[in-house]
């Protein structure tokens, strides 16, 4: 028997490469232009539910409460970020103030990035904080520092960006810090860089906990037996890193007839397909493979396909509109673990309120993870980006 270390998800979602990311396809959006998220309502919870703008302003109350099992960049213990709210009374002050807000993403080509920036939009309009650029450095980090140098140029209050290399970037964003610039990192933080001091707080998925069930869908997929690979995201980014910790260490503790016999590294959304087409071609006998985020999970699912091996079973982290509609089919993808984007883009927008108002931030705060399989995957699909399931996933569910 299957022994799990905490309930598995009711309704929820992520994930994301990158970072995070889920997948309408490898194709991204044209630089500094945000893509369209999915058509729907834009509740944030609380007040806002009902359509009202006079506050509070939460993210979404009604999903479980759920022990957070992420840790933040430095160590930092986890705030739920059901528990962040503004008032009336803080909204007022915020929407009188006629705050700027820029964001730098790191890649906008895909759901996770557009359901993000969605719950960021929505937010900040209910305050009156005028967005004044939003750019898509495609994961080139010369391009973020671009980027960053030009948003600085608008003056803008609060900038909300994930960076592209911890490292490569940090001095982009102490310049912006520098200058007085309320930070708001998602995900991943810039190096060097102190909470409270430098930055406001880090808002991210429970990246462990979806690595933890993404490892519990494909030990169940494969009888919980038998050889699987795992296909990682080699950089330095701290939250894919903890998605395939998790996941190796669940399948070490709790599994001890799975073998994980292959690895391989990806330093790219669109490098799945060969990454997983090597390690077929290396390991036929393989059983099962995570692989760490939707995109190149869609390239993995190509390989497998390529190969003949539809009975190879994947899970993945992210809920992109291709591997949820393989998920609804019964296809190789068994399930995986979920980000909320939308509501983590509420959490940062309300972070980045707190530090205009002088309020007491947390260092790192996360949104619940959310095991995704083929018998909750409408409902899934709703929770994390507020919106009805697109009519050919509703269609495949049937």
């Amino acid at each position: 028997m299957r022994k799990r270390s905490y309930a598995a998800a009711v309704l929820l979602l992520v994930f994301s490469l990158s970072l995070a990311a889920c997948g309408k396809g490898s194709g991204g959006s044209a630089a500094n232009e945000s893509p369209s998220a999915p058509d729907g309502p834009a509740a944030s919870g609380g007040a806002t539910a009902s359509g009202a703008t006079d506050g509070p302003i939460t993210i979404n109350q009604s999903l479980p409460e759920k022990e957070i099992l992420s840790k933040g960049p430095d160590g930092e213990n986890a705030v739920s970020a059901k528990t962040l709210q503004l008032t009336e009374e803080e909204l007022a002050k915020i929407k009188a103030g006629g705050y700027k807000a820029a964001i730098s993403m790191h890649y906008a080509g895909n759901d996770w990035s557009a359901a993000q920036l969605k719950g960021l939009k929505d937010t900040f309009a209910k305050m009156n904080i005028e967005i004044v650029a939003t750019t898509d450095a495609n994961f080139k980090a010369e391009k973020q520092v671009s980027d960053i140098e030009t948003i600085l140029a608008k003056k803008p209050d609060i900038l909300v960006s994930i960076p592209v290399d911890a490292v490569s970037t940090a001095g982009a964003f102490k310049k912006a810090a520098s200058q007085g610039v309320k930070i708001v990192f998602m995900d991943n933080k810039a190096a060097g860089l102190t909470a409270g001091k430098d930055y406001v707080s880090v808002v991210s998925a429970d990246n462990y906990g979806n690595g933890v069930e993404a490892a519990h869908i494909l030990a169940e997929a494969i009888g919980e037996e038998g050889e699987v690979g795992v296909i990682f995201h080699d950089a330095d980014f701290f939250v894919t890193k903890q998605r395939t910790e998790a996941f190796e260490k669940t399948i070490r503790d709790e599994y001890p007839n799975i073998n994980i016999i292959a690895r391989g590294g990806i330093t790219g959304p669109n490098d799945g397909e060969k990454v997983a087409s090597a390690m077929l071609t290396k390991h036929p006998n393989l059983k099962g493979m995570f692989v760490v985020w939707d995109v190149p999970a869609e390239g993995a699912l190509a390989a497998a396909r390529s190969a003949g091996r539809t009975d190879l079973a994947i899970a993945t982290i992210d809920l992109g509109t291709n591997v949820a509609l393989d998920i609804a089919k019964g296809g190789m993808i068994k399930g995986l673990g979920a980000q909320l984007p939308y509501d983590q883009g509420v959490a940062e927008a309300i972070l980045a309120a707190y530090s205009l108002l002088g309020k007491e931030a947390p260092a790192y705060a996360a949104v619940p993870s959310l095991q995704v399989n083929r018998d909750n995957i409408l409902e899934s699909w709703e929770t994390v980006y507020h919106a009805e399931p697109p009519a050919p996933l509703r269609d495949a569910a049937k």
